[in-house]
């Protein structure tokens, strides 16, 4: 059995210690807004937090979330950088077909997190790895920006 906080709830899992979280998250816990999209930490779909960082939970294994905080999409609004990032995403209409979007939604709560006005640099690299194959980049930036600057 293996205990850790899932959006604030204790949460005992019996799974094999090397499960990947994201299939915990998925079969187990039924929390299904994490998606799988590659399996290899390449695409981004998978992004949770863990501790208030952002991981790609198809590679992060059970183990890892012993004890510790994990925040799927499912309880990101429940933060101050996550509420913002969600109404600047209906704001600017950003999701197209929406695969992708709570990964996106994930690494910019966890950037705004770190920096709550970030600059096109910082914007750039936490956004690294994070695929969208319909193109919305310009939009995510923009609302990533817009979250930034919300009082």
């Amino acid at each position: 059995m293996i205990s850790f906080r899932i959006n604030g709830m204790k949460a005992d899992v019996s799974a094999s210690p090397d499960t990947p979280l994201l299939w915990v998250l998925r079969d187990h816990l039924r929390l299904t807004g994490t998606k799988y999209g590659c399996g290899i930490a390449l695409c981004g779909a998978c992004t949770v937090h863990l501790d208030g960082e952002a991981v790609r939970s198809c590679v992060t294994p059970l183990s890892a979330a012993a004890g510790r905080d994990v925040i799927t999409i499912e309880g990101i609004g429940e933060i101050d950088a996550g509420k913002k990032v969600q109404a600047a995403w209906i704001e600017m209409d950003v999701p197209q077909c929406g695969y992708c979007q709570s990964g996106q939604i994930m690494s910019a709560a966890s950037l705004l997190k770190k920096h709550p006005h970030p600059t096109d640099a910082q914007i750039s690299e936490a956004m690294e790895g994070n695929l969208c194959r319909c193109g919305t980049y310009n939009r995510i930036r923009a609302a990533i920006k817009m979250a930034g600057s919300a009082e």
